[in-house]
């Protein structure tokens, strides 16, 4: 009835993983006594569980990802830590099984589960306020998208104490994630996690797609729009495209794992390269996907903070669309060493060296930004200057791997660990770091205590090149990947070094729930009260903050690129019109039953519980139906409140 499941899935006989659960379940206990004790239910289900506008939607999503941010960073601060104690015969303090399950868990979080609810909560947010919407093209989609990516998370965090997770690497390569070789359910739990949060991610490039195209203010050309809802654009195409390989690809191996087919397998007519190719396939493009957006957050930040229009604008949209198109060209430089040819592998060597092109454009338009202009070096200008010196150094080490000879050597090193770590923390965590700063007056109201926030970078920047430049040097030494210990004397200071930088990584996280403790606490002296801390020049600048449930009380009328900086500078104000009534969105439900169901549903398949997973995925069908013939899902704001509340935002 049970299926795989027993009391032995529990690993009572593993303490550090018991103490982690127990700490867990306690936080868990204490947060919904805590919610009972205030009487915060029925707001809680009322104004965030059900709520189906984007800019709560977006809120959602960041705070998984800073969730999952300390998840998968205490992973981060077990290998570094087992790494400084496991050598010269000492074994550490994690088993080899264990540690396996560490890194791919790690890898799999950051980017799944961290990252990408991160990007794609900045884009929800900010994106329908740039372009003058109401809000994004189909709301209660949007709230199952998000709710469809906690499902996965509750998976993967599940696997933590019931189970085990994959120990295959955070792209499970057949053939150690057929069955044959990872018999248990942590392969199981990846693929079901990923496949759930991956439907909703490819439910919201499409929500945000039609957003960007059918929903732009009055006057609002392509060529007018914000640099950041450019990127958002471009990222989110990339996402209708490459997601659809990723879902195949993991559906071909549930199949080999779950029927005995051999899509992957060695024998049966399977080939493992496929899935090599295949999942880069996508696998490249999201790492475009993750750093395209926060691209454009570099670009509002130095354009806001600089006092002047971005140098190049025209420039840096051309370069974000090539970046687009050409992420789909570069694939196979992850697997030179696998024996696809010298000449494919030279030009593929070539495409990943022609891609650097776009993104070097990018680099001199925001320092000839800056050229000239009033910096004001807040903290989110120094996020964005620490990425532009990091990040190109992280981009030459990449054009080294470009060159086949060079990957021959260097692939499977921690040469390889430091490149990836290098564009990903400087390119995607900076970058949305800077936009949680930047951002965060416009959804709270108040904006964020300046000292702490540069004390925040400062430690990241500095334990950044601590934790991973080691790591460039050990790469050339020789020192593989996925080692739990060495025997290697000469290589102990550098482990030791890269440990120190993840400690001050650690204090730079610390203190940024500090920051945001001190600065919930002392919010009244920080108000923001004129909707425009940083003197902006995009529309989302225009709203009060935080904005009322239907953005824009008067949808703006666009005559040019950096819409409210040009209204600020003309002196014009809005035209004297009418309030009218507005529709707005009404709460649902149907995301977080879908939710539901969707873990209950995986969990079940995960254990081979099939009875149960076959009537979760027959209550998801019957709960869309129900909810698909609900005509009555808006309600409308006479004109009357509209301007009340108007009147009590101003």
């Amino acid at each position: 009835m049970f299926g795989k499941l027993s009391w032995d899935a529990i690993p009572f006989d593993q303490p550090i993983v018991m103490v982690t659960c127990t700490v867990v379940l306690l936080g868990i206990i204490g947060v919904l006594g805590l919610i009972t004790y205030l009487e915060r239910w029925s707001w809680l289900w009322r104004e965030w569980l059900t709520s189906v506008d984007h800019k709560r939607i977006g809120v959602l999503y960041t705070l998984l990802a800073l969730v999952m941010l300390l998840r998968g960073f205490s992973d981060a601060v077990m290998m570094r830590s087992q790494l400084a104690l496991a050598h010269d015969g000492a074994k550490g303090y994690l088993p080899p099984e264990h540690y396996d399950q560490v890194f791919s868990a790690h890898g799999t979080i950051m980017i799944f589960f961290m990252a990408m609810p991160f990007v794609v909560g900045l884009m929800n947010f900010v994106v329908p306020l740039q372009i003058g919407a109401r809000d994004v093209a189909f709301p209660k989609l949007n709230a199952i998208s998000f709710w469809l990516t906690a499902a996965g998370a509750l998976l993967v965090n599940v696997s933590l104490g019931v189970g085990e997770f994959a120990r295959t690497g955070w792209l499970a390569y057949p053939p150690l994630s057929e069955l044959a070789y990872s018999p248990g359910v942590g392969v199981d739990y990846y693929l079901w996690s990923l496949q759930i949060s991956g439907l909703g991610t490819l439910l919201s490039g499409v929500n945000l797609i039609a957003t960007i195209l059918k929903m732009r203010a009055p006057g609002m050309t392509l060529n007018m729009m914000p640099v950041f809802t450019w990127a958002s654009l471009a990222s989110n195409i990339m996402i209708v495209a490459a997601f659809p390989i990723l879902t195949v690809t993991f559906s071909e191996l549930l199949l080999d794992r779950y029927l005995g087919m051999h899509f992957f397998t060695n024998d049966g007519g399977g080939d493992p390269m496929m899935y090599f190719n295949l999942i880069w396939t996508w696998g490249h493009p999201e790492v475009y996907i993750l750093v395209l957006p926060p691209f454009g957050v570099y670009s509002e930040i130095i354009a806001t903070f600089s006092g002047k229009p971005l140098f190049g604008y025209r420039s840096m949209v051309i370069a974000t669309m090539a970046i687009c198109l050409a992420a789909f060209t570069t694939w196979l430089h992850h697997f030179f060493t696998m024996g696809s040819g010298a000449d494919v592998n030279t030009f593929f060597g070539i495409t990943t060296m022609l891609i650097a092109i776009p993104t070097g454009v990018k680099v001199f338009n925001w320092i000839f930004t800056m050229y000239g202009g009033r910096v004001r070096y807040t903290s989110p200008v120094l996020w964005t200057i620490g990425f532009i010196v990091t990040f190109t150094i992280g981009g030459m080490t990449g054009i080294l791997m470009a060159i086949p000879p060079a990957d021959f050597v260097l692939h499977n090193s921690v040469f390889l660990i430091a490149h990836f770590h290098n564009v990903i923390i400087s390119g995607v965590v900076f970058g949305c770091l800077a936009g949680l700063t930047y951002w965060f007056p416009k959804v709270w109201g108040f904006t964020l205590d300046e000292t702490l926030g540069k004390a925040v970078f400062w430690f990241w920047f500095i334990g950044f090149y601590f934790a991973f430049m080691p790591l460039y040097i050990l790469g050339l030494m020789g020192m593989t990947r996925r080692m739990n210990h060495y025997d290697h004397p000469s290589w102990n200071i550098y482990m030791y070094v890269a440990a120190f930088g993840v400690f001050l990584i650690l204090i730079g996280i610390v203190l940024q729930i500090v920051q945001l403790v001190y600065s919930i606490r002392t919010r009244e002296r920080r108000r923001d009260t004129t909707g425009d801390p940083w003197n902006g020049r995009t529309l989302e600048w225009a709203t009060p903050s935080p904005p009322p449930m239907y953005n824009f009380a008067v949808l703006p009328v666009v005559h040019g690129v950096d819409a409210f900086w040009q209204q600020k500078t003309d002196g014009a104000t809005p035209a004297a019109r009418e309030f009218e009534e507005i529709e707005v969105p009404k709460n649902s439900p149907l995301g977080f039953f879908i939710s539901f169901f969707a873990a209950v549903g995986g969990f079940a398949m995960i254990w081979h519980i099939f009875w149960l997973g076959a009537l979760c995925l027959a209550a998801i069908v019957a709960l869309i139906a129900i909810f698909a013939w609900d005509e009555h899902d808006e309600y409308v704001l006479p004109a009357a409140v509209v301007k009340g509340m108007q009147h009590n935002n101003a």
